[in-house]
């Protein structure tokens, strides 16, 4: 039966699951959104205004590949300089302590791991690194974004506001003026960020993986995810149809709360912390304030 009591009850409910150990965690953007990171659905959510790059128009479109990466430009550097917050160091004290086993992500951020959690899976890839489509090199996004400044010397643009995949809203006469490059190493290929876009497929090898820790898990820990996508709400439908406890931490409902065990609608930054405080500190704490 899922739990959807007050936070308190809901907390201890989480404490005896996370306690027991060999937790996987599956983390999603409302755990970024705390970092300056807007997610798609949850609160600070930009879904209805602004339709992602998919793979096809990439790829198949010269104009909407330049308009993605005079975009991408610009609000990459709010992702560069995005920094852990109080959930991901919650998440990392819990790994620490040997009760999170793992850490399947589909944020391309990066901030698991500047966190310190090791073991994480980044379902979707990451945006610091950059591959050619044509001879597979993988560059870093700095290196890429050196080059694109060095092209484009006198690309400048007001950004109010990033979307959730890294790029900005840019009117038409700006991207027409910006100069994308091609791959640095074989001087012709098509660069991509190491991203898997809409309309792409994961990698089936990173996807098996994410099977495998999940069946093998006691328990599965879901962290700031909507679940709307097939894409990480499969691992939560496999560990229900094995028997395995699955818990849910988001702000507001989400797709796959049919299938836990436990729901908690709170702020990650407040309730992750008080959670590995309980489980690691072994105080009694009470719920965060605020939540």
């Amino acid at each position: 039966m899922r739990q959807h009591e007050g936070v308190t009850e809901s907390l201890n409910a989480l404490t005896s699951l996370v306690a027991g150990g060999q937790v996987v965690v599956l983390s999603g953007a409302g755990l970024s959104t705390e970092s300056g990171i807007p997610d798609y659905r949850g609160p600070s959510g930009v879904a209805r205004r602004h339709t992602p790059m998919t793979f096809q128009a990439f790829t198949r479109d010269p104009l909407a590949r330049r308009r993605y990466w005079a975009r991408s430009h610009l609000g990459w550097r709010l992702i560069a300089r995005a920094a852990p917050n109080a959930g991901h160091r919650a998440v990392a004290r819990l790994q620490h302590a040997g009760l999170v086993d793992a850490v399947i992500t589909q944020n391309v951020d990066g901030l698991h791991g500047a966190a310190g959690s090791g073991s994480v899976v980044e379902l979707h890839g990451r945006l610091d690194e950059v591959t050619c489509l044509d001879c597979g090199n993988l560059t870093s996004r700095e290196e890429v974004d050196r080059r694109l400044r060095e092209a484009n010397p006198d690309f400048v643009a007001r950004v109010a506001a990033v979307n959730p995949d890294g790029d900005v809203d840019l009117p038409d006469e700006q991207v027409a003026a910006f100069r994308p490059v091609d791959c640095g190493i074989c001087g012709t290929g098509m660069l991509k960020p190491d991203v898997v876009f809409f309309g792409e497929t994961v990698p089936p090898q990173r996807v098996a993986r994410c099977f495998a820790l999940v069946e093998q898990a006691r328990a599965v820990l879901v962290l700031g995810s909507s679940l709307t996508v097939m894409s990480g709400r499969r691992f939560v439908i496999r560990a229900a149809k094995r028997g395995i406890p699955v818990a849910i931490v988001n702000q507001g409902p989400t797709r796959g709360d049919a299938y836990a065990t436990v729901c908690v609608d709170a702020p990650l930054g407040a309730l992750l912390p008080a959670l590995a405080e309980r489980v690691t500190g072994g105080a009694a704490v009470g719920a965060p304030a605020g939540v």
